[in-house]
């Protein structure tokens, strides 16, 4: 623990407060509890029954899945967590083989990555980590409480206000979500805010649970169809319950209807009909769930030239994430694996030091998100010739993968945060893609078409067959 003494010698307590006990904020505090003595979370909601929703996670109904990124760093703070969360209900996905993923036409060969992500409700995965936190010694929740400022004394916060007073603290750690207040707070000391990027998406989403039967998908887990050159897209994934989480969503008001009827025939125009097949039959468990998302957007703190000692932030305070790639969990994850490395160095300069590698860890996912979005023209930010060629680039590698389990695996590494977005220009990679895009621009036998079939578990498909018998 961080010791610190009084004027008598006598050693005394250090204590940090976390503002905000969702996702981000509970897999701070667990980090914290390794360097002081008492951590805080103080949670504006009052935290409801284990699996319910509550307000202040507005996007909890729909669908969520732990990368496989940030799955690891949860196992690596609560060792045996995934066993026993799958023990009681939730799911185990390898990404690459265990659904089926339909981009550019058809659908990726399947490969098996050795990576699991976990399909569950995001009520169910909070609620367990929460479980968890509170069991660690050290910790305690505040609920039903607000912050109202910070208390700041010669550029060093020392505690945060609340409607009778003020809490002290060693550190202050703002995980607050997109709503952070910590801007206006800097501000309001003399402070400058921090610059923000913001990318407009206007994305509407529209969610279902539906009875789940051994004979959906054949048996997968998961299917997932990425947003489609007219910004439409689904995603169905199995959850706790024997039931399916179905959230179909569009960009820049192609909004699903709420509707069952109008639910199942957004879903009909999606691009293979596989999705539209299974909700077509199913049975629907309760009404539909709305969500808009206006816009991805990414505070640079690592950027101020200036900043107060002992505060920082955490989480989407820092980046708010478009939610389609379902990458915000794990960067928060991510981000509470660079605070334990951080805070191993000391506390001197953490902000600086923390924020600079918090930067480095969303890159990634970041680049990831704003790249695909600015595919659509609608969409307003920066497009260099750096962002057009990768574009170009994953559009290839896309297609490489309808028959590549290679450029599957690699793809699919990037989008779980296992590898960073660089590692699907390796030259392995690299040589099948453009391999690929000259067979295919010269007419070769492997050009692919799209195919309405859906991938078999085994990784076989229609297109698999006939790209056997012409290989013979």
């Amino acid at each position: 623990m961080t010791e610190g003494y009084s004027d008598m010698g006598e050693i005394e307590e250090t204590n940090a407060i976390v503002i905000g006990g969702s996702i981000a904020g509970l897999l701070a505090a667990k980090v914290l509890t390794a360097h002081f003595d008492r951590v805080t979370i103080i949670e504006r909601d009052v935290l409801h029954d284990v699996r319910g929703h509550r307000r202040g996670v507005p996007h909890g109904r729909h669908a969520h899945a732990l990368l496989a990124g940030g799955q690891n760093v949860v196992e690596k703070l609560f060792p045996g967590f995934t066993q026993a969360i799958v023990n009681d209900g939730a799911l185990l996905a390898d990404t690459a083989k265990d659904g089926g993923w339909f981009i550019e036409g058809d659908f990726l060969k399947r490969a098996e990555t050795g990576e699991y992500s976990i399909s569950l409700s995001r009520p169910f995965l909070e609620s367990r980590i929460r479980e968890k936190v509170i069991q660690t010694r050290g910790i305690e929740i505040v609920e039903g409480l607000a912050v109202r400022g910070l208390e700041l004394m010669k550029g060093r916060v020392t505690g945060v206000e609340i409607d009778d007073g003020v809490l002290s603290a060693d550190l202050v750690v703002d995980a607050s979500g997109r709503g952070s207040q910590t801007p206006k707070w800097l501000e309001t000391h003399g402070y400058e805010r921090p610059a923000e990027e913001r990318i407009e998406v206007q994305l509407a989403y529209t969610t279902r649970h539906f009875r789940r039967r051994q004979d959906h998908f054949n048996g997968d887990v998961f299917l997932a169809i990425p947003r489609t050159a007219d910004g439409r897209g689904g995603v169905a994934l199995a959850q706790e319950g024997d039931r399916w989480i179905v959230t179909l969503f569009g960009y820049f008001g192609k909004n699903a209807p709420e509707d069952i009827d109008g639910f199942r025939e957004y879903a009909r125009l999606l691009p293979t009909p596989v999705l539209y097949e299974m909700i077509r039959d199913a049975e629907p468990l309760d009404e539909a769930s709305t969500f808009k998302f206006p816009a991805s957007a990414r505070r640079r703190y690592e950027r101020l030239k200036k900043f107060p000692d002992g505060l920082l932030t955490f989480g989407d305070a820092i980046c708010s994430f478009n939610p389609i790639f379902g990458q915000g969990m794990s960067a928060a994850a991510m981000q509470a694996d660079v605070l334990s490395k951080e805070l191993k160095k000391g506390t001197k300069s953490l902000g600086k030091r923390f924020f600079r590698s918090a930067a480095r860890v969303i890159d990634g996912p970041w680049n990831i998100a704003v790249g695909s979005d600015l595919k659509m023209p609608q969409t307003v930010g920066e497009r260099n010739a750096m962002t057009k060629f990768f574009n170009w680039y994953i559009e290839k590698l896309h297609k490489t993968a309808h028959t590549n389990a290679a450029a599957t695996r690699c793809f699919i590494r990037v989008a779980q945060l296992l590898d960073p977005p660089t590692a699907v220009l390796s030259p392995t990679i690299a040589l099948r893609v453009f391999a690929k895009t000259i067979s295919t621009n010269t007419g070769s036998a492997f050009n692919l078409r799209s195919s309405s079939l859906f991938s078999r578990r085994d990784g076989s498909s229609s297109h698999d067959k006939r790209e056997r018998a012409e290989s013979v």
